[in-house]
């Protein structure tokens, strides 16, 4: 029943054996994760997954073999009235934040509110579509999927529609970009090497080839040329947006990064949420707890860099123009301060837009981004867009 699952995973990229696949059906048959479901995740992750760089993959690979309830028959789901309460807390708590613990308070509480789902799904005896108690669609109830309700359990839908589910099933945590992506990295390397340029220092350490064939031939013996080493002089640093409206353009961004990672040695990103505050963080499983202090980028890296910024610049005004505006914390500075501070630093800077052009004059933020950084220094995520940036960053 899983090679589906082990033909997925070598679909997405990760690079797992038979023989591993075949230890991960041993962990199964031992029992090592029968009813818990986070349990059967890490269990497969930890057998199958070698490297880090491919965490990502297997989360893709996962999700497209076990999406959720809308992938099981209706009449499966019915008969599933066996479900372990661990089972049920588990799946819930792990997407759950605090706040939305407390707002589960106004159906009784979490528990009340997992005793309620489990009961409706034992009475009931079919598909259900509208109303507002029954599990099912475009209703009212508190389960379900394309419906509404202020405090609900979200099941079998692709994505968020009203942001009011308290439990999300198939929510999907922001994830680092995968810097290896290969599919489409060709033509934004070429773009890229526009912003390449080389220089000779240091000691003689590097073969000449040429200058020992020709020294070779010309003395009768094996003469053996050095030169200085040539070495690529731009330094980049990258400020990726990532979560939210950025979710759609992902894969588009992926390969932006991917392209950059290799074309430039001397190479930094940090990931930022819809504008630039006073942290940055490197990792987003981490991107609470380990945050970089903006300041300390400022200091860090010289005026010398080509600071590249990659984002969509739609959020609510407020996140830039005020103080406390931001989005996911209270921001003590306005985001066009730490903007503007980039900006200064970095004087051959860029703003990288995967957003529709045709787009950006209805959007307000975008304007306001423009307004700091230029109207000539925000180009779309086009091959032509990125070509027309790297030459602005030439000059």
């Amino acid at each position: 029943m899983f090679l589906p699952f082990f033909d997925n995973l070598r679909r997405h990229g990760v690079p797992v054996s038979l023989r591993e696949f075949l230890t991960f059906l041993e962990g199964m048959k031992a029992g090592l994760a029968t009813y818990d479901v986070e349990a059967f995740y890490f269990l497969a992750r930890t057998v199958m997954v070698k490297d880090e760089r491919h965490l990502d993959k297997f989360d893709r690979a996962f999700a497209a073999s076990f999406e959720g309830l809308d992938a099981i028959p209706d009449e499966a789901v019915m008969n599933a009235v066996d479900i372990p309460a661990d089972w049920l807390k588990k799946l819930a708590e792990k997407h759950l934040s605090e706040a939305e613990k407390a707002e589960i308070e106004a159906l009784g509480g979490f528990d009340k509110l997992m005793e309620t789902l489990k009961k409706r799904l034992e009475e009931q005896k079919g598909r259900h579509q509208g109303g507002s108690k029954w599990m099912g669609t475009a209703g009212t109830s508190p389960f379900g999927a394309y419906g509404y309700n202020p405090e609900g359990v979200r099941a079998g839908q692709n994505e968020s529609r009203h942001q009011r589910a308290v439990k999300v099933w198939d929510k999907r945590e922001f994830r680092n970009l995968d810097d290896t992506v290969a599919l489409g990295t060709r033509n934004i390397k070429v773009a890229l090497k526009r912003l390449r340029r080389w220089a000779r220092d240091g000691a003689e350490e590097e073969l000449d080839l040429n200058g020992t064939i020709r020294a070779t031939a010309e003395h009768g013996y094996l003469d053996v040329q050095t030169r200085p080493e040539r070495r690529n002089a731009v330094k980049v640093l990258l400020f990726l947006d990532i979560g939210g409206s950025m979710d759609p353009h992902i894969k588009v961004v992926e390969e932006l990064f991917s392209a950059a990672k290799s074309e430039f040695k001397h190479f930094e990103h940090f990931y930022f949420h819809n504008c630039l505050y006073e942290g940055v963080w490197k990792d987003n499983r981490r991107r609470w707890n380990a945050q970089t202090p903006t300041r300390e980028v400022l200091r860090t890296y010289g005026s010398d860099y080509k600071c590249i910024f990659v984002g969509d610049a739609s959020m609510s005004p407020y996140e830039i123009a005020y103080r406390g505006g931001a989005n996911e914390h209270w921001n003590e500075e306005a985001g066009q301060i730490w903007l503007a501070r980039a900006r200064d630093q970095w004087p051959d800077h860029l703003w990288i837009n995967p957003l529709d052009e045709r787009q950006w004059p209805y959007t307000q933020s975008i304007q306001m981004i423009q307004e700091i950084f230029g109207p000539d220094r925000m180009v779309p995520m086009t091959l032509s867009g990125i070509d027309a940036g790297m030459r602005s960053l030439s000059r």
